[in-house]
């Protein structure tokens, strides 16, 4: 079992709906503060901070992309870049789906189909991909240098 800890930490007035802040910080011992809010467009929240629905999308990407690299060391693949433009789309009321689009390089062109195999096996592993009540695809690229 592991366990994962945060604090949420909101100060303010609630006196009205279009008046109060929706700033927050997410908070975890260690590690500095993660300016957060609403989503603007559903929520009145602040454009420039996270938000709950970033956050979800990028936690996808992020183990997935910790899984590839991980099974990549293990066959002998050697990734020099990894960079995914991940999408999530949601309704009113949930997500529909994610979509990553990881854009890897590696050093040895002969190894590209096995990376891209890996790409599978990544999302296989994925606890928390694993863990959605939707849909998480990945259209992944893979590349080595000219």
């Amino acid at each position: 079992m592991h366990r994962y800890e945060v604090e949420v930490a909101w100060s303010g007035a609630t006196t009205d709906y279009r008046s109060y802040s929706r700033n927050h910080e997410v908070l975890a011992p260690g590690r500095p503060p993660l300016p957060s809010s609403a989503d603007p467009v559903v929520g009145r929240g602040d454009a420039t901070r996270w938000n709950p629905e970033l956050l979800l999308v990028a936690s996808l990407s992020e183990c997935h992309m910790l899984w590839f690299l991980h099974l990549c060391t293990e066959a002998g693949i050697v990734v020099t870049d990894y960079r995914d433009t991940a999408e999530g789309t949601m309704n009113n009321q949930r997500f529909l789906q994610v979509t990553l689009r990881p854009q890897v390089t590696i050093t040895d062109s002969a190894l590209a189909d096995t990376a891209r195999d890996l790409h599978t096996e990544a999302h296989k592993r994925c606890f928390i991909a694993n863990s959605m009540n939707f849909p998480v695809a990945h259209e992944p690229t893979i590349t080595t240098p000219e």
